[in-house]
């Protein structure tokens, strides 16, 4: 007796998952790839984490460097990992200051996911002495999904 099979879902047209990538030399030239979300009934949080995120200031061309924490509550789709990742490399000889860069990555990811929530942390290192966070999410959090903490301190010196 022959076994039957279950067919597979149709899998997504991805351009760089499997195959070699190059870093995007600017954001706008990156391609952020999403997938289907197999479970889209439920409410539940995504957290993709770069703490070694880097850019350019604008204004001196020195690095920047941050720690990111993007949560987001899924609807129809997800994000293809390794294009977010790409992504994020894309800014790495990008001038753009701190507020602009994790509220652009934000943005193009609400518009490419839809997603029920997002929220992104940026925890800047400090230059000149001061570091800078910028925090910045899509309205308030679905009810029932549980939010956890960002898992980063606050910056506190020497002190």
């Amino acid at each position: 007796m022959a076994r039957r099979r279950t067919p597979r879902p149709a899998r997504p047209a991805l351009t760089q998952l499997g195959r070699r990538a190059s870093r995007p030399r600017t954001p706008a030239a990156a391609v952020l790839e999403r997938v289907p979300n197999p479970h889209p009934a439920d409410r539940y949080l995504v957290r993709f984490t770069a703490p070694e995120f880097t850019t350019l200031c604008p204004i001196t061309g020195q690095p920047d460097f941050a720690h990111l924490v993007i949560d987001y509550v899924p609807a129809k789709w997800l994000v293809e990992s390794k294009s977010l990742k790409l992504l994020l490399g894309s800014y790495r000889d990008v001038g753009a200051f701190h507020e602009d860069c994790t509220v652009a990555i934000a943005r193009r990811l609400v518009t490419t996911l839809a997603p029920r929530w997002l929220r992104i942390a940026g925890y800047w290192y400090p230059r000149g002495g001061m570091p800078i966070d910028v925090f910045w999410q899509s309205g308030v959090a679905p009810a029932g999904v549980w939010v956890p903490d960002t898992g980063v301190s606050a910056y506190r010196g020497r002190g």
